[in-house]
Protein backbone atom coordinates (compact mmCIF):
# COMPACT_ATOMS: atom_id res chain seq x y z
CA UNK A 1 0.00 0.00 0.00
CA UNK A 2 2.95 2.24 -0.87
CA UNK A 3 0.79 4.35 -3.36
CA UNK A 4 -2.66 5.40 -1.19
CA UNK A 5 -3.87 7.83 -4.17
CA UNK A 6 -7.46 6.59 -5.58
CA UNK A 7 -7.47 3.95 -2.71
CA UNK A 8 -10.67 3.72 -0.30
CA UNK A 9 -10.65 3.69 3.20
CA UNK A 10 -13.33 2.54 6.22
CA UNK A 11 -12.35 3.97 9.68
CA UNK A 12 -14.94 3.69 12.75
CA UNK A 13 -15.08 6.26 14.80
CA UNK A 14 -14.01 8.62 12.63
CA UNK A 15 -16.44 11.51 14.09
CA UNK A 16 -13.74 12.37 16.25
CA UNK A 17 -10.27 11.64 17.99
CA UNK A 18 -7.63 9.04 16.49
CA UNK A 19 -10.39 8.59 13.58
CA UNK A 20 -10.96 12.11 12.63
CA UNK A 21 -6.98 12.26 12.29
CA UNK A 22 -6.55 9.43 10.61
CA UNK A 23 -9.11 10.61 8.30
CA UNK A 24 -7.91 14.16 7.26
CA UNK A 25 -4.37 12.56 6.48
CA UNK A 26 -5.66 9.94 4.20
CA UNK A 27 -7.61 11.99 2.71
CA UNK A 28 -5.28 14.92 2.10
CA UNK A 29 -2.97 11.82 0.81
CA UNK A 30 -5.69 11.29 -2.02
CA UNK A 31 -7.57 8.41 -0.52
CA UNK A 32 -11.45 8.26 -0.29
CA UNK A 33 -12.94 7.67 3.14
CA UNK A 34 -16.00 6.69 4.08
CA UNK A 35 -16.30 7.86 8.17
CA UNK A 36 -18.23 5.94 10.41
CA UNK A 37 -19.55 6.60 14.12
CA UNK A 38 -22.47 5.80 16.15
CA UNK A 39 -22.51 10.03 17.07
CA UNK A 40 -24.68 11.42 14.41
CA UNK A 41 -24.22 15.01 14.44
CA UNK A 42 -20.57 15.23 15.36
CA UNK A 43 -20.19 12.91 12.32
CA UNK A 44 -21.73 15.06 9.92
CA UNK A 45 -19.57 17.93 11.17
CA UNK A 46 -16.61 16.26 10.40
CA UNK A 47 -17.66 15.60 6.95
CA UNK A 48 -18.89 18.59 6.35
CA UNK A 49 -15.51 20.27 7.15
CA UNK A 50 -13.61 17.57 5.67
CA UNK A 51 -15.93 17.89 2.19
CA UNK A 52 -14.53 22.12 2.42
CA UNK A 53 -11.07 21.26 1.89
CA UNK A 54 -12.27 19.44 -1.23
CA UNK A 55 -11.74 15.70 1.08
CA UNK A 56 -13.70 12.68 -1.04
CA UNK A 57 -15.63 11.34 2.17
CA UNK A 58 -19.13 10.10 3.07
CA UNK A 59 -20.72 9.29 5.96
CA UNK A 60 -22.26 6.12 7.41
CA UNK A 61 -23.67 5.84 11.06
CA UNK A 62 -23.56 2.64 12.67
CA UNK A 63 -22.90 0.92 16.11
CA UNK A 64 -20.48 -0.82 15.21
CA UNK A 65 -20.96 -3.55 18.60
CA UNK A 66 -23.72 -4.73 16.43
CA UNK A 67 -22.47 -6.88 13.51
CA UNK A 68 -25.53 -6.46 11.55
CA UNK A 69 -24.85 -2.52 11.21
CA UNK A 70 -21.24 -3.10 10.56
CA UNK A 71 -22.13 -5.30 7.83
CA UNK A 72 -24.64 -2.36 6.45
CA UNK A 73 -21.90 0.49 6.98
CA UNK A 74 -20.00 -1.87 4.37
CA UNK A 75 -22.53 -2.20 2.01
CA UNK A 76 -23.39 1.22 2.23
CA UNK A 77 -19.10 2.07 1.44
CA UNK A 78 -19.22 -0.83 -1.50
CA UNK A 79 -22.24 1.28 -2.92
CA UNK A 80 -20.24 4.67 -2.73
CA UNK A 81 -16.87 3.50 -3.72
CA UNK A 82 -17.29 -0.20 -5.40
CA UNK A 83 -14.05 -1.25 -3.03
CA UNK A 84 -12.11 -0.86 0.05
CA UNK A 85 -8.68 -1.04 0.19
CA UNK A 86 -7.92 0.09 3.86
CA UNK A 87 -9.80 -0.99 6.82
CA UNK A 88 -9.06 1.30 10.20
CA UNK A 89 -11.07 -0.95 12.88
CA UNK A 90 -10.48 2.52 15.34
CA UNK A 91 -13.46 3.05 17.63
CA UNK A 92 -13.49 2.29 21.08
CA UNK A 93 -14.85 3.24 24.84
CA UNK A 94 -13.59 3.61 28.20
CA UNK A 95 -15.48 1.30 30.11
CA UNK A 96 -16.15 -1.97 32.17
CA UNK A 97 -14.72 -0.27 35.97
CA UNK A 98 -12.21 -2.03 37.95
CA UNK A 99 -12.29 -4.97 40.11
CA UNK A 100 -15.56 -4.78 42.51
CA UNK A 101 -17.20 -2.41 40.32
CA UNK A 102 -17.60 -4.77 37.23
CA UNK A 103 -21.05 -5.16 36.01
CA UNK A 104 -22.33 -7.34 33.19
CA UNK A 105 -23.33 -4.66 30.93
CA UNK A 106 -20.18 -2.72 31.60
CA UNK A 107 -18.17 -6.03 30.23
CA UNK A 108 -20.67 -6.13 27.40
CA UNK A 109 -20.36 -2.85 26.02
CA UNK A 110 -16.32 -2.74 26.32
CA UNK A 111 -15.85 -6.18 24.86
CA UNK A 112 -18.55 -5.21 21.95
CA UNK A 113 -16.93 -1.99 20.99
CA UNK A 114 -13.59 -2.70 21.38
CA UNK A 115 -12.43 -6.48 20.95
CA UNK A 116 -16.24 -7.82 19.10
CA UNK A 117 -15.95 -4.72 16.15
CA UNK A 118 -12.83 -5.09 15.36
CA UNK A 119 -13.07 -8.89 15.11
CA UNK A 120 -16.31 -8.38 12.67
CA UNK A 121 -14.77 -5.68 10.98
CA UNK A 122 -11.88 -8.03 9.76
CA UNK A 123 -14.37 -10.69 8.86
CA UNK A 124 -16.52 -8.42 6.69
CA UNK A 125 -14.01 -6.31 4.76
CA UNK A 126 -11.16 -8.80 4.67
CA UNK A 127 -12.98 -10.84 1.90
CA UNK A 128 -14.05 -7.06 0.34
CA UNK A 129 -10.08 -6.51 0.59
CA UNK A 130 -9.28 -9.58 -0.89
CA UNK A 131 -11.44 -9.95 -3.98
CA UNK A 132 -9.92 -6.93 -5.87
CA UNK A 133 -6.48 -8.75 -5.75
CA UNK A 134 -4.85 -4.56 -5.48
CA UNK A 135 -3.77 -5.71 -1.89
CA UNK A 136 -4.77 -3.73 1.51
CA UNK A 137 -4.11 -2.60 4.83
CA UNK A 138 -6.15 -3.42 8.33
CA UNK A 139 -5.19 -0.99 11.00
CA UNK A 140 -6.46 -1.68 14.62
CA UNK A 141 -6.74 0.48 17.33
CA UNK A 142 -5.34 -1.30 20.76
CA UNK A 143 -3.67 1.00 23.14
CA UNK A 144 -0.28 1.32 24.93
CA UNK A 145 -2.74 -0.39 27.54
CA UNK A 146 -2.70 -3.51 25.47
CA UNK A 147 0.51 -4.16 25.95
CA UNK A 148 1.18 -3.17 29.83
CA UNK A 149 -1.93 -3.06 32.51
CA UNK A 150 -2.77 -2.15 35.46
CA UNK A 151 -5.77 -2.74 35.84
CA UNK A 152 -7.70 -5.88 35.32
CA UNK A 153 -10.95 -3.53 34.06
CA UNK A 154 -12.92 -4.24 30.55
CA UNK A 155 -10.78 -1.60 28.91
CA UNK A 156 -7.40 -3.11 29.29
CA UNK A 157 -8.47 -7.17 28.68
CA UNK A 158 -10.19 -5.92 25.02
CA UNK A 159 -6.89 -3.91 23.90
CA UNK A 160 -5.05 -7.20 25.01
CA UNK A 161 -7.35 -9.01 22.62
CA UNK A 162 -6.73 -6.35 19.77
CA UNK A 163 -2.93 -6.48 19.87
CA UNK A 164 -3.08 -10.61 20.06
CA UNK A 165 -5.21 -10.68 17.14
CA UNK A 166 -3.09 -8.24 15.14
CA UNK A 167 -0.49 -10.22 15.50
CA UNK A 168 -2.14 -12.94 14.72
CA UNK A 169 -3.66 -11.98 11.67
CA UNK A 170 -0.63 -10.00 10.45
CA UNK A 171 0.97 -13.84 9.62
CA UNK A 172 -2.13 -14.83 8.64
CA UNK A 173 -3.14 -11.93 5.98
CA UNK A 174 0.14 -11.50 4.71
CA UNK A 175 0.04 -14.23 2.07
CA UNK A 176 -3.35 -12.76 0.82
CA UNK A 177 -1.67 -9.37 -0.01
CA UNK A 178 -3.19 -7.75 3.07
CA UNK A 179 -0.74 -5.83 5.78
CA UNK A 180 -1.95 -5.54 9.46
CA UNK A 181 -1.14 -2.63 11.89
CA UNK A 182 -1.85 -2.73 15.67
CA UNK A 183 -2.22 1.22 16.81
CA UNK A 184 -1.02 1.49 20.37
CA UNK A 185 -1.73 4.77 21.36
CA UNK A 186 -0.42 6.79 24.77
CA UNK A 187 -2.62 9.58 25.98
CA UNK A 188 -4.32 11.38 23.12
CA UNK A 189 -6.53 14.27 22.91
CA UNK A 190 -9.82 12.79 22.82
CA UNK A 191 -13.05 12.45 24.38
CA UNK A 192 -12.82 8.67 25.34
CA UNK A 193 -12.85 9.79 28.81
CA UNK A 194 -16.90 10.98 28.36
CA UNK A 195 -17.69 7.41 26.23
CA UNK A 196 -20.82 6.77 28.06
CA UNK A 197 -22.46 9.50 25.91
CA UNK A 198 -22.43 7.10 23.15
CA UNK A 199 -23.82 4.40 25.64
CA UNK A 200 -26.80 2.33 23.64
CA UNK A 201 -30.07 1.60 25.67
CA UNK A 202 -29.41 -2.10 25.37
CA UNK A 203 -26.44 -1.26 27.89
CA UNK A 204 -28.05 1.28 30.26
CA UNK A 205 -26.83 -0.88 33.48
CA UNK A 206 -22.87 0.14 32.38
CA UNK A 207 -23.46 3.83 32.90
CA UNK A 208 -22.45 4.46 36.87
CA UNK A 209 -24.99 3.74 39.66
CA UNK A 210 -23.75 7.28 40.98
CA UNK A 211 -21.01 10.13 40.48
CA UNK A 212 -17.86 9.82 41.66
CA UNK A 213 -17.22 11.41 45.36
CA UNK A 214 -15.97 14.66 45.56
CA UNK A 215 -12.82 13.47 47.26
CA UNK A 216 -10.96 10.16 47.64
CA UNK A 217 -8.54 7.89 45.33
CA UNK A 218 -10.93 7.22 42.16
CA UNK A 219 -11.62 11.03 42.07
CA UNK A 220 -7.88 11.96 42.05
CA UNK A 221 -7.12 9.25 39.28
CA UNK A 222 -9.84 9.84 36.80
CA UNK A 223 -9.48 13.60 37.52
CA UNK A 224 -5.43 12.79 36.45
CA UNK A 225 -6.43 10.72 33.48
CA UNK A 226 -8.28 13.94 32.45
CA UNK A 227 -5.86 15.92 32.58
CA UNK A 228 -3.48 13.77 30.69
CA UNK A 229 -5.94 13.17 27.88
CA UNK A 230 -6.93 17.33 27.77
CA UNK A 231 -3.28 17.64 27.31
CA UNK A 232 -2.16 14.88 25.29
CA UNK A 233 -1.16 14.29 21.51
CA UNK A 234 -2.55 16.08 18.28
CA UNK A 235 -5.21 13.44 16.64
CA UNK A 236 -3.34 14.90 13.44
CA UNK A 237 -0.44 13.55 14.31
CA UNK A 238 -1.56 9.86 15.14
CA UNK A 239 -3.18 9.85 11.74
CA UNK A 240 0.07 11.28 9.68
CA UNK A 241 1.68 7.88 11.99
CA UNK A 242 -0.92 5.86 11.05
CA UNK A 243 -0.73 7.03 7.27
CA UNK A 244 3.07 6.26 7.04
CA UNK A 245 2.33 2.68 9.58
CA UNK A 246 -0.03 1.86 6.43
CA UNK A 247 2.67 3.06 3.90
CA UNK A 248 5.97 1.65 5.74
CA UNK A 249 3.29 -1.76 6.30
CA UNK A 250 4.34 -1.49 10.05
CA UNK A 251 3.37 -4.04 12.64
CA UNK A 252 3.05 -1.90 15.57
CA UNK A 253 2.38 1.80 15.38
CA UNK A 254 3.32 3.94 18.57
CA UNK A 255 2.50 7.26 18.94
CA UNK A 256 5.58 7.93 21.67
CA UNK A 257 8.57 6.58 23.93
CA UNK A 258 6.50 7.77 27.62
CA UNK A 259 6.01 4.15 28.19
CA UNK A 260 8.79 2.33 26.54
CA UNK A 261 10.39 1.97 29.67
CA UNK A 262 7.38 0.18 31.40
CA UNK A 263 7.28 -2.21 28.44
CA UNK A 264 10.74 -3.33 28.89
CA UNK A 265 9.99 -3.85 32.61
CA UNK A 266 7.50 -6.46 31.71
CA UNK A 267 9.29 -8.11 29.47
CA UNK A 268 11.88 -8.45 31.85
CA UNK A 269 9.50 -9.76 34.11
CA UNK A 270 8.91 -12.39 32.00
CA UNK A 271 12.26 -13.18 30.78
CA UNK A 272 12.90 -13.52 34.19
CA UNK A 273 10.05 -15.91 34.77
CA UNK A 274 11.31 -18.43 32.14
CA UNK A 275 15.13 -17.95 33.97
CA UNK A 276 13.47 -19.21 37.14
CA UNK A 277 13.10 -23.02 35.30
CA UNK A 278 16.14 -22.84 33.29
CA UNK A 279 17.65 -26.22 33.19
CA UNK A 280 15.07 -28.22 34.40
CA UNK A 281 13.89 -30.77 32.58
CA UNK A 282 9.88 -31.82 32.78
CA UNK A 283 9.10 -35.08 33.13
CA UNK A 284 7.49 -37.32 30.89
Amino acid sequence: MKDLVGKTAFITGAASGIGLGVATRLAQAGVKVMMCDIEQQALDKAVAELKRTNADVDAVVADVSLKSELQSAADATLARYGEVHIVHNNAGVAGGGSYGAWTEAGWNWTIGVNLMAVIWGVEIFGPLIERHGQGGHIVNTASIAGLISGSGNAYNVTKYGVVALSEGLRVELAPRGIGVSVLCPGFIRTQIIDSVRNLPDRFADARPAQTPPAEGPITTWLGAVRERVAGGIDPLYVGELVREGIEGDWPYIFTDNEFEPAIEARFAGIKAGFDRIRGRTPPH
